[in-house]
Order: C-alpha cells, then structure tokens, then sequence
C-alpha cells in the first residue's frame, strides 16, 4: 500500500471514529458563540476575546474544532452535565458573525435564549465579567451582525469587559492593536477567559440567573 494510501486510511479511520464520538454525544441544545476576527494578526487583541473563551471551553472538554459543510464556522460538540453543546468560532470577519450562527442555530432547532455569545465589552473595566439576556448592541458590530441575521436581540451574552481606550486613542486601536507582554489588562484579561468560560457552562447547566449569582458576586 502507497504512503498515501495509508494516509487515506488513517484519515478515514479518524473521521469515522470522530463520528462515532459526536453522535454518542447528547443533542445540541445550546449554541456558545465566541466573537473575534480570523487570522495571526488579530489572536492577542481585546476584540478577539470571545474566540479566546470558547478556545477554553474546548480544551476543558478536550475537543477540537473542525469545519461545517457550507457554512462559515469551525465548531467541536461537547455536552455540559447532560446537556449538549456547539462550541462555535465563526470564520468570518466580526462583522458578518450573524452568518455562521443563524444557520447553526437553525440546523440544530436551537432558540434565540439558548445562543451565548461571548464578546468583548467597552463599557465595563478590564477583566470584568457579566451575563445578560437580550439588550443593545452598544454598537459591537458582531452583535449587530446576530442579532440581524437571528432576527432578535434575544439571545444570551457574556460581555467580557476591555475597558475604554485612553485619551487620545481611538476605540478601533484600542480593540485592535495586540495586547502587550506584562500589561495590566492582559493579565485582568487572562482571568477573565476562565471565568467567561465558568459563566458559559453555568448558562448552558443552570440558566442565566444562576449564572448572574455566582458570576457578578466574584470580586
């Protein structure tokens, strides 16, 4: 057998143990949605925090992402308690997020309460974390792109703040330039992935205000 026969084997081997693994999992009954932008230059900014949580969840859950015929996500199913879920990374532009999440949220026959979205938050200090159903789109562009392709605000967030940009910085640097190495909203940042990912879990376990208790009472 040539080498790239074997190759061929293996990958199907490993495709159909991966299907073996997903349909053992229970059905998907909650969407959490991580926003960000794709590619290198744009990994360590504030405005990619969201892609940073669900990377999380997947290496608690021990999974890995892979890609939906026809439509613009990579995404790793994995159950929290008994309960299913999509971890989804829209490969879109931030903009466009609503593209990848209404037909995942379709497909799957999932409602607009039961689609977290994790995403950057201007208006709240550096690391802080909250969790809210419904609401504006405060001008994130990303919640603007769900909520127009969902046809409803009422979906769930878990904003993860990145604070205001200093003086005389615009909000699109603030956003977008890469965070620096000792800086004191990487490491606020850095605990904030963890506990985004705890409120995650706990929306998709025990429902939103249970995720308000635990998450807003942590100091």
């Amino acid at each position: 057998m040539s080498i790239l026969a074997r190759l061929a084997t293996l990958l199907g081997r490993h495709r159909q143990d991966a299907e073996t693994v997903w349909d053992a999992l229970p059905p998907a009954q909650w969407l959490i949605v991580g926003l960000g932008n794709p590619g290198l230059k744009y990994v360590h900014t504030r405005h990619n925090i969201g892609y940073r949580v669900v990377d999380e969840l997947m290496r608690r859950h021990d999974e890995r992402f892979i890609g939906v015929p026809g439509i613009p996500a990579r995404v790793a199913r994995t159950g929290v308690s008994e309960h299913g879920v999509l971890l989804v990374r829209p490969t879109t532009f931030m903009n466009e997020s609503g593209q990848a999440v209404a037909p995942l949220a379709a497909s799957y026959a999932i409602p607009a309460d039961h689609v977290i979205v994790i995403h950057d938050e201007l208006d709240l200090p550096a690391g802080t974390v909250r969790v809210k159903l419904g609401g504006n789109e405060n001008g994130h562009n990303g919640l603007k792109s769900v909520t127009a392709e969902l046809g409803t605000r009422d979906f769930v967030r878990v904003r993860v703040g990145i604070g205001r940009p200093d003086a005389g910085k615009s909000v699109v640097d603030h956003v977008l330039e890469p965070l620096q190495k000792g800086s004191l909203d990487l490491d606020a940042l850095h605990d904030a992935v963890r506990t985004a990912a705890d409120a995650a879990e706990i929306i998709a376990d025990r429902g939103v205000p249970a995720a308000q208790n635990e998450i807003h009472g942590r100091r």
